[in-house]
């Protein structure tokens, strides 16, 4: 695969024989967190592709072992609005289908994916993971709203699994084998195969005529926008009604560092 040239904290390959693209989150050393500018990055990856006709299928990952992303980098700072009717999410186009992007992808998750991993994730056509993969929703531990996130995976999971994750919070994660079970995961791999598995599937994918491919994927998204594109809308709405002031949020997140979770 060639390297292309890209903003910190993202790195891109392109393997033009293949028409297979690897995004993959490069931040290990903070559990793959997305910053601002990882976001704008992703941001304009994913607009780029929309023009590269060398590019015909995606795999979105994350470095390291440890996660595939913890969602946004708690370090990032987002002024908010006052309006309780508006709020400055900077996840809000870090995805492809956020970016009219109908090219399929696969996301392959090792480790942790968690929180506003669930943009990412919940706009993959489908999930490959290793074994020792998890996947959690720390929202409401921590004071705030799970309402994209939510969203996203109720697309992706039966509706009881995603209630209990959201609502559970820290105290709970679901294993690989669970996500498989459930259906948010499509394939499990021995840990470190997951990126191995998920490209050997896109190339399949790539060598496909593109038309029919992408036509493929706009088919099946629009089987369930509609409902998606309502709830989206009443998200923001949700989250600037709901969330704790950031003082608050801060407290919790020191505070309750110290409790243990089960994995299910």
């Amino acid at each position: 695969m060639t390297p292309q040239p890209g903003a910190a904290g993202l790195r891109t390959t392109v393997d033009e024989d293949t028409g297979v693209a690897v995004l993959t989150l490069d931040r290990p050393e903070r559990h793959n967190a997305i910053d601002l500018e990882t976001a704008a990055a992703l941001t304009t990856a994913w607009r780029q592709f929309r023009f590269d006709d060398t590019v015909r299928a995606v795999v979105v990952t994350g470095a390291g072992e440890k996660a595939f992303c913890t969602g946004i980098d708690r370090t990032a700072e987002v002024p908010q609005p006052t309006s309780p009717y508006t709020i400055d999410d900077p996840l809000l186009a870090i995805g492809p289908k956020a970016n009219d992007l109908w090219k399929p992808v696969i996301a392959a998750v090792n480790g942790m994916a968690c929180g506003g991993a669930f943009y990412l994730v919940g706009e993959a056509e489908f999930v490959v993971a290793d074994e020792h993969a998890t996947f959690f929703d720390p929202h409401t531990t921590y004071g705030m709203v799970s309402a994209y996130e939510s969203i996203h995976m109720a697309q992706r999971m039966p509706f009881g699994e995603v209630a209990r994750m959201a609502l559970m919070g820290t105290a709970e994660r679901i294993s690989a084998r669970r996500a498989y079970e459930t259906g948010l995961v499509s394939e499990l791999t021995a840990p470190g195969g997951a990126l191995t598995a998920a490209v050997r599937a896109a190339a399949i994918i790539a060598s496909y005529p593109t038309e029919a491919v992408q036509g493929t994927v706009r088919a099946l998204w629009s089987a369930k926008e509609a409902a998606r594109a309502q709830a989206l809308a009443h998200a923001p709405h949700l989250i600037a009604l709901g969330n704790l002031p950031p003082d608050r949020q801060a407290d919790l997140f020191t505070t309750r560092r110290t409790g243990g979770f089960r994995t299910r």
